[in-house]
């Protein structure tokens, strides 16, 4: 009897064969997929921890304070030596008062603006003339064979140099002043652009068209998205071009007809020697440049740069 019951279950066993043994192997394979699909999972789940006051401040904020105390210390220890004289190098307190006078004047508000408003509406022209000229670059050949260079080569002349040429074209006019922005900025965003399509990888593309991605289709959903990186570097660049030149246009091409942007706010204090209106110009000009990179740029950055998983 006990011969037969082990002969029974052997047979059971055996007519189960690999079938008894599968359902228990699938089972833990599925398992195993779900514990790699929660790790994917995982891995692709972005904690975002806030981080504390004190820290934010202590890296963020208190750096760039000590490198202005660092400097303004230097400054005024200068200024104590006598390396100078009181109307070459004037003290900080000098040029801080040379600025409180023109805002008692009710001048300085007016001034900065006029030179923001004609920064930005240079930039935004200079963008929709430089995205498709810099696609038209990097995805047509001949075009980059041809164009490429000529690009290359207007990003490294000083823009200072179109001012007379624009000055004889349209005279002291806005259209000078938008010229020489535009000169200055649209083959920084365009050469940008072309450097983000060049860092795509080929299979990123050839995945878009296998979905159906194509034409423009395929240039809004995933040239453009892929080049971001690129992109928003050139613009960076772009803007900081169209800065300096319309900084270069304002401080050669003066007249009445064109107001009173920071340039010319540069160009009257050397006009009547007033060194402490001229170097207050000058940190005008450097905090708008700083201004417009924190508030815009940088956090546009961080942003691409996080989704990629490139920045915590």
């Amino acid at each position: 009897m006990a011969g037969t019951t082990e002969d029974r279950r052997d047979g059971e066993r055996t007519a189960a064969g690999p079938g008894g043994g599968s359902g228990a192997d699938d089972a833990a394979g599925e398992d195993g997929l779900a514990g790699l699909e929660a790790g994917l999972d995982a891995l692709d789940t972005r904690t975002t921890t806030r981080q504390p006051l004190g820290r934010l401040l202590r890296e963020k904020v208190l750096p760039p304070v000590l490198a202005v105390v660092l400097v303004l210390g230097l400054w005024q220890l200068a200024f104590e030596l006598h390396l100078k004289p009181d109307y070459q190098l004037p003290s900080p307190k000098m040029v801080w008062d040379a600025l409180a006078e023109e805002w008692y004047k009710g001048t300085i508000l007016g001034v900065v603006w006029q030179s923001v408003s004609r920064g930005a509406l240079g930039f935004l022209v200079a963008l929709v003339v430089g995205t498709p000229l810099g696609l038209l670059v990097a995805r047509v050949k001949p075009v980059r064979a041809a164009i490429g260079p000529i690009l290359s080569g207007l990003q490294s002349l000083p823009s200072v140099a179109w001012v007379p040429a624009a000055i004889i074209w349209f005279g002291l006019t806005d259209a000078t002043i938008y010229t020489v922005v535009l000169l200055g900025a649209v083959p920084s965003i365009a050469n940008g652009l072309v450097a983000g399509v060049d860092r795509i990888d080929p299979l990123h593309l050839r995945a878009g068209k296998v979905i159906g991605a194509t034409g423009l289709r395929g240039l809004w959903h995933v040239l453009l998205p892929a080049a971001l990186p690129g992109y928003i570097a050139g613009l960076k660049q772009g803007w900081a071009f169209s800065w300096r030149s319309l900084m270069a246009a304002e401080l050669i091409a003066t007249s009445p007809e064109l107001g009173s942007g920071l340039g010319q706010l540069l160009e009257t204090g050397r006009s009547y020697q007033d060194m402490p209106l001229v170097l207050g110009a000058i940190l005008l000009i450097l905090m708008v440049g700083i201004a417009i990179e924190l508030l815009i740029f940088a956090p546009v950055e961080r942003r691409v740069l996080r989704q990629r998983g490139l920045l915590r």
